[in-house]
């Protein structure tokens, strides 16, 4: 065991001291391979962190959430697409609430945007128009002060909730927004709360620029319409969801008078096989961009594979006195590939800490989310060996068929 230990420590010192002797042919060479392996974990890093964008989105929209929009319905050969019509009523979604045994709680959505004005500040925003158990179902709790009731939903009460940024854009720091009279298209509104900071939606938008108001205020007063842009379901469980969504087709249905075999004029979207279906597709990004990546370590290895056979030229007559010497034709082999895959494995090395600074400078530069994987890191590493050996045996073995009577007389 101890010989073949120092066996192996000779056949690396060998190795270093003849990748040393020409050190910019040595780190070009390794250069395909620190290129090839930084990019696979910058690309692969890349993807992770959007497929985990796109979970974390998912997740904090809220539980066993379900959305109906109106449209997705054939009008004299028309097809129109989702959210394009206006079949949702105001009596839809309390009708889906009351008879489906599967919903835990429902908000109808409607939304407009209107300028929006306190003391001598303004801010243009969206007005999203909702339900009280708007808070509850997308999982999004008041920070500061309360959320209006039922009782100011039907009153069409002027009364709103703001969110963070909103907040920040129309208050001095410190001051306190609750209680505060603002006007929002002229229209004087009394701040009851402000809601709990989420964020930039994947760089698209901020989700608390915005401002909540009893959706029928906003039906009546900004929109003026006779219908609700889209219901938000609570189902009661997880496991619920797809008898909630079953329920709903069947109730809408009913209601809307659909005749069997005509398409609904509504459509029903479980936020779950969204949220998986974006996985998926996030999940093939990865595969691609590392796959494009990993292109680059094939012409690395391409590389090494050139410059060990132009070194087993070079080193001719080297080989032939090792040979005459009695070193063996497993011996050769094995210092050869030993020298590609030192080379493979400093470049992997190198090229390791190369992507992981890429993606931590692209998540600081750009704004997107990266997660580096322990996983992406080992991948790429060991095919830099794989590749080392495997575009070092040939090399090898052609070092180790030298005649070494030829290899000594080799000039």
């Amino acid at each position: 065991m101890k010989s073949s230990f120092l066996h192996f420590l000779q056949i690396m010192k060998v190795s270093i001291r003849a990748l040393t002797k020409n050190k910019m042919r040595t780190f070009l060479t390794a250069l395909g391979i620190i290129i090839g392996v930084g990019a696979v974990i910058a690309m692969v890093s890349i993807g992770e962190g959007a497929k985990r964008g796109i979970q974390d989105r998912f997740n904090s929209m809220g539980t066993n959430l379900l959305f109906v929009y109106p449209g997705n319905q054939n009008v004299q050969g028309v097809r129109s697409q989702a959210g394009s019509r206006t079949s949702l009523k105001e009596d839809d979604a309390k009708a889906i609430l009351q008879y489906c045994d599967a919903v835990r709680a429902i908000s109808p959505s409607v939304n407009s945007r209107g300028q929006v004005v306190y003391a001598n500040k303004n801010w243009n925003t969206q007005i999203s128009g909702t339900g009280a158990d708007y808070p509850d179902i997308r999982s999004w709790p008041v920070e500061d002060g309360t959320y209006f009731d039922d009782a100011q939903v039907r009153a069409a009460g002027k009364v709103c909730v703001l969110g963070s940024e909103v907040a920040k854009n129309l208050f001095d720091q410190g001051q306190d927004p609750v209680g505060q009279v603002i006007r929002i298209r002229s229209i004087p509104f009394r701040v009851l709360g402000v809601l709990k900071s989420k964020g930039e939606s994947g760089g698209f938008f901020n989700r608390d620029d915005m401002i909540a108001v009893p959706y029928t205020t906003c039906m009546r007063r900004f929109a003026g319409i006779d219908y609700v842009n889209s219901i938000d379901v609570s189902a009661v469980s997880s496991d619920m969801m797809a008898e909630a969504k079953r329920e709903i087709e069947v109730l809408l249905r009913d209601r809307h008078k659909i005749m069997p075999g005509s398409d609904d004029d509504f459509t029903v979207r479980n936020m779950s096989d969204v949220a998986e279906s974006a996985a998926e597709s996030t999940q093939i990004m990865t595969i691609l961009l590392g796959s494009i990546a990993g292109i680059s370590l094939l012409v690395g290895g391409i590389g090494i594979m050139n410059i060990m056979l132009v070194s087993v030229t070079e080193r001719t007559r080297e080989i032939g006195i090792r040979m005459a010497v009695g070193a063996k034709t497993k011996a050769i082999r094995q210092q050869f590939i030993a020298e590609a895959v030192t080379l493979s494995m400093v470049g992997g090395i190198i090229g390791t800490l190369g992507g992981v600074a890429v993606s931590k400078i692209i998540s600081a530069l750009a704004g997107w989310s990266t997660v580096i994987t322990p996983f992406s890191i080992i991948l790429a590493v060991s095919f830099s060996a794989i590749i080392g050996i495997f575009f070092g045996y040939y090399p090898a073995y052609k070092a180790s068929l030298l005649d070494p009577i030829a290899a000594l007389r080799y000039e």
